[in-house]
């Protein structure tokens, strides 16, 4: 099951009402992504959440270079919810002092796989726990994405097959 939109303003993109952050920490896999530049020529991405002392979450991403296997890349950053009555908008920063705006539109019950883009509907990833995601679910989730406005034509669907 997926929880979908509330916290709903006109010109912005819907997100999920609720988020246990404790049980949105930890690694998750990369499935499917917008084209970006700080992504470009990788593979087999991770993203890894982990809460710091004092309440913020830590941001590892993870990358393996599609010409060399042995080359990864990784990206340290910090996210945080600014507002507590949207826990599904956050921010997240990689260069401070500037930040983006991480928006979890859909995230299974359980924790399995969510869907996360920005307002400007240039930035879209389909996350899951696992390296795999069945086509059903897949497909949901692109059909959530493209009722928001999202181009789901240019999706890159992310190699995770590296060793």
């Amino acid at each position: 099951m997926i929880t979908l939109f509330s916290c709903k303003n006109k010109q912005e993109l819907p997100t999920v009402k609720e988020v246990n952050i404790n049980n949105y920490l930890g690694e998750w896999y990369e499935i499917a992504r917008l084209p970006n530049r700080f992504e470009k020529g990788l593979e087999c991405v991770t993203a890894t959440y982990s809460l710091n002392e004092n309440g913020k979450i830590d941001v590892l991403n993870k990358g393996f270079s599609v010409k060399n296997k042995e080359e990864f890349k990784t990206a340290k950053g910090i996210a945080w919810i600014p507002d507590s009555k949207c826990p599904g908008r956050l921010k997240v920063s990689f260069f401070r002092p500037f930040s983006g705006k991480y928006y979890i539109i859909a995230l299974d019950k359980e924790y399995k796989y969510a869907l996360v883009g920005d307002p400007s509907r240039k930035y879209l990833w389909v996350l899951s726990r696992t390296k795999k995601l069945e086509d059903v679910v897949y497909s949901n989730l692109i059909n959530i994405a493209k009722s928001q406005s999202f181009d789901v034509n240019k999706m890159i669907l992310v190699n995770q097959d590296c060793n």
